[in-house]
């Protein structure tokens, strides 16, 4: 499965990295790795949205660029083989047009169903995070990782498993972890680093304060869910993510076992971001209603034509079922 990479490398001198819009820690680290990974190759990071502030604490973020490069020889994706997730992307018809011209190969690490529709090479394996598919691809395919690439993999793989505390962290990725350390990528540096941009401005911590007091929870206080409306994400989340503000908070409510934080936009769009207790990894699940995806405790979805209103009653009909039979 992992030749899939060197075959996909032959004969190309420049490569452009994508990732979906709606850029995470994992999705960066995978990027910013590949980046390090081939410093014979002239490698180009995109995606269609800014860069979060919030991870900004990566070290050559801004490397990522909203330009398209159009004469690179290929396309690697990163962290999504969903449609749904690269619709920016697709609704851009120059864009379209050349990767559906061009070598694209997607790495990806969730188990929903690859639906993308242009020509392409995949591997897709079900890890934790697509940082350990691309630190096991470099170490089948012998390229050597360096400090800087074991870094943004190990901080890859720390944000997609909750700093290895999730569910789906398996023995492996701890002896992966340590490898990591060996070559250079200290946890506590990372750390460090991620909480110095993790602080918050005293408008940023009313607003959060504002967020809380909006919280709303249903079916016998199990379900929580907030409302992220067009004016906070205008205002605020050049500053500071509202979904990474709240959603750990809305977790550890006692009682609570699903938590859902749902922006809504002009245009009709409407995306949520879930959250599950320990032991109820039905995250997934409850993004697949919606059309999206993820992991069992840390899922997300992106719909239309619809309300933050709809979005709760839906999710007072499945999130009981879902709770009974897991």
């Amino acid at each position: 499965m992992y030749d899939a990479f060197s075959e996909f490398l032959k004969n190309k001198k420049s490569i452009c990295v994508i990732q979906a819009e709606n850029p995470d820690g994992d999705s960066l680290g995978s990027a910013i790795a590949l980046d390090y990974l081939l410093p014979d190759i002239d490698v180009s990071l995109y995606c269609p949205v800014d860069i979060p502030r919030y991870l900004h604490y990566f070290i050559d973020w801004s490397r990522v660029t909203n330009d398209f490069d159009f004469k690179a020889d290929g396309y690697i994706i990163v962290d999504t083989a969903a449609t749904v997730l690269l619709s920016k992307l697709l609704e851009d018809a120059a864009i379209f047009s050349r990767l559906r011209s061009a070598p694209v190969l997607v790495i990806d690490h969730h188990e929903t169903p690859d639906d993308i529709e242009f020509p392409h090479e995949i591997i897709l394996e079900v890890r934790p995070a697509c940082a350990e598919v691309i630190y096991r691809i470099a170490k089948n395919q012998d390229i050597k990782i360096d400090t800087l690439a074991a870094e943004a993999i190990f901080q890859g793989i720390l944000s997609d498993t909750l700093g290895l505390t999730s569910s789906a962290v398996t023995a492996e990725t701890f002896e992966i972890a340590a490898d990591l350390t060996q070559l250079g990528a200290k946890i506590s540096d990372l750390e460090d680093r991620r909480r110095e941009f993790m602080k918050k401005s005293p408008r940023i911590l009313d607003y959060k304060a504002d967020l809380i007091k909006r919280i709303e929870y249903s079916l016998g206080g199990e379900l929580a869910t907030v409302h992220i409306p067009w004016d906070d994400i205008r205002e605020y989340s050049d500053e500071y993510n509202p979904n990474v503000l709240i959603l750990e908070e809305m977790r550890l409510v006692e009682g609570v076992k699903v938590a859902v934080a749902v922006k809504t936009y002009p245009d009709g769009k409407v995306t949520g971001k879930i959250r599950t207790a320990s032991g109820v990894p039905i995250a997934e699940k409850i993004a697949g209603y919606f059309g999206g995806g993820g992991h069992p405790q840390a899922a997300g979805f992106r719909t239309y034509d619809t309300t933050y209103e709809s979005v709760v009653q839906d999710l007072v009909k499945i999130v009981p079922e879902l709770l009974k039979n897991g």
